[in-house]
């Protein structure tokens, strides 16, 4: 390495430059939660942080979140060249339990490291995922994805509806109490008790009672009527959005 005197910019010898690091081997990488390697925290953070900044207490203190009980944090890994080496991150996603779908699993936080990206390490990542999930007993995924509909569908996920992650699960709660989280409030008013007076009937008016009114003329053209719930979605337009108003597409994958 050269450094030029009274310059701050750096030229590489060329004679003395490092050897680039070579790829990890796709038949070597491991998947292995969080909490089983809590000696690699840091690393998963900052790899996570790489991609969506965040404080890093704040992050540690997600990823220490992790259990066998959901939410899960994985990692994907990769062996270093000696034994006594810690292994690298080389992904990492996580996984949470989805509310009224006892066999569905919500997959967020996806990311792999930028230098890697490219090279298969994303659907190897996935794929473990699927695996990791049947083993448990899980039949479905659900994930969001903004740009990458396409990498997404090519692993055969499709379009699917929005559905609720539990950031946390206890047996003390009982599911009678979890359903009742995502429902929305009644528009219509509260119904007033009914009266115990019975109420007075309005009196006939005396007189010829007058004819019925004509019937109404049918239109000319009938208008088919327009479909129940939201517009479907389509690989190029969503109706749905994030929390910062950004479109956001819902996919899914039965496994």
């Amino acid at each position: 390495m050269i450094l030029s005197p009274g310059s701050t910019e750096l030229t590489l010898d060329p004679a003395h430059q490092p050897e680039e690091t070579p790829a990890p081997n796709l038949a070597e990488l491991t998947l292995e939660p969080v909490h089983c390697r809590p000696e690699l925290l840091d690393a998963c953070a900052d790899l996570i942080n790489e991609q969506w900044p965040r404080s890093r207490a704040s992050r540690l203190h997600s990823l220490g979140q992790s259990s066998d009980a959901f939410p899960l944090c994985l990692m994907l890994l990769s062996p270093q060249p000696t034994p006594e080496a810690a292994p690298i991150v080389v992904g990492h996603a996580r996984l949470s339990r989805v509310l009224d779908r006892p066999q569905s699993l919500l997959v967020e936080t996806v990311v792999v490291a930028r230098a890697l990206r490219g090279r298969g390490f994303g659907r190897r990542l996935m794929e473990g995922l699927e695996v990791f999930a049947q083993a448990r007993g899980f039949r479905r995924l659900h994930l969001t994805t903004h740009d990458q509909l396409q990498f997404y569908a090519h692993l055969g996920y499709q379009l699917g509806e929005p559905v609720q992650g539990l950031v946390f699960t206890s047996r003390r709660l009982p599911a009678t109490l979890l359903k009742a989280f995502p429902r929305a409030p009644s528009s219509r008013p509260p119904s007033r008790a009914s009266s115990l007076t019975a109420q007075t009937a309005p009196r006939a008016s005396k007189g010829p009672s007058l004819p019925p009114p004509p019937p109404l003329p049918e239109p000319l053209t009938t208008s088919p009527s327009p479909p129940a719930g939201p517009p479907p979605q389509s690989l190029l337009e969503t109706q749905y959005q994030d929390l910062r108003g950004c479109p956001i597409f819902w996919m899914e994958k039965d496994i």
